[in-house]
């Protein structure tokens, strides 16, 4: 066997680990987006859905309270 060569399913030696460019490029974050975005979009279009939903059924309490005040007055 070479001198820093592994045997097959042996853990790293210290002279062969991180020695080859490929196991750098696995531990390396990927690139940012090329607009500056921090989300994908379907983060962005999951937090609209939600906002939009929790606005509408804020909405439609607010309309049934207001309908019905009076009468909800005695419980």
């Amino acid at each position: 066997m070479a001198v820093g060569a592994r045997a097959p399913g042996h853990a790293p030696t210290a002279q062969s680990s991180g020695s080859r460019p490929e196991c750098r490029k696995a531990f390396r974050r990927p690139p940012a987006d090329r607009t500056g975005a921090t989300s994908p979009p379907q983060t962005v279009i999951i937090w609209v859905a939600a906002v939009t939903g929790a606005v509408l059924i804020a909405g439609t309490i607010a309309i049934v309270i207001a309908k019905y005040n009076g009468k909800l007055n005695g419980l």
